[in-house]
């Protein structure tokens, strides 16, 4: 599977375009904005467009799905419906953080924990990982050793749990019991910021490090 990362917005989200090398389709992971951006990355790598995954609700991951949605006449695929009030406040959270309008919308398939996404002939399995958002789900893609994180952990740090409805209690049992037990080898796409391991995590982020 070929990954290639779009930062997005003035927030810099990390928006990713997986694309099937048997197949050629492709998935966008979280557009939060900055259609045109997007369009020339998958214009550029000649992809075909199938389906859009979000990882939760958040504006600056979303605020562009709906409109690419419409204009491909494509499935959207997630987050958790726990995720459902975000997605209906869309409008009114782009007046509030001064972003370009944009359209609520209600995804195709909610999803849950073990659930499997596909892109092309590829596989992506489905974690529930609240704490940022109650709805917020990682993508692990097995064969490659990465996951798709969204904003439950960055390199250095992790989410925040001081927006509605985020814990982060739960945030960082979702961390250590969810996303630990994939494997210290396992890279990461985070939802801000550069790529890390989980295994330099559990070594060196102060938030939830293991006592080696």
């Amino acid at each position: 599977m070929k990954v290639s990362i779009i930062p997005v917005t003035s927030y810099q989200q990390n928006c990713s375009l997986l694309i099937c090398e048997t197949t050629n389709k492709a998935a966008l992971v979280d557009p939060g904005g900055d259609v045109n951006v997007l369009l020339d990355a998958i214009e550029k790598e000649e992809a075909t467009l199938e389906s859009i995954i979000l990882t939760h609700g958040h504006l600056d991951h979303v605020g562009a799905t709906a409109e690419l949605a419409s204009m491909f006449n494509i499935p959207v695929e997630g987050p958790h419906h726990d995720d459902q009030f975000l997605i209906e406040a869309i409008p009114s959270q782009c007046q509030v953080f001064g972003f370009p309008p944009c359209d609520s919308f209600v995804p195709t398939r909610w999803l849950k924990e073990g659930d499997v996404v596909e892109v092309g002939e590829e596989t992506l399995e489905v974690i529930h990982c609240p704490g940022h958002t109650p709805g917020h789900i990682v993508l692990h893609h097995v064969s490659s050793k990465l996951a798709l994180v969204g904003d439950v952990l960055f390199k250095g740090s992790i989410g925040r749990t001081d927006l509605e409805k985020g814990d982060y209690h739960t945030l960082i049992d979702s961390i250590q019991n969810k996303l630990w037990p994939l494997g210290g080898n396992i890279s990461f796409i985070p939802g801000h910021g550069p790529m890390s391991t989980f295994a330099e995590e559990m070594e060196g982020n102060p938030f939830v490090k293991l006592a080696l």
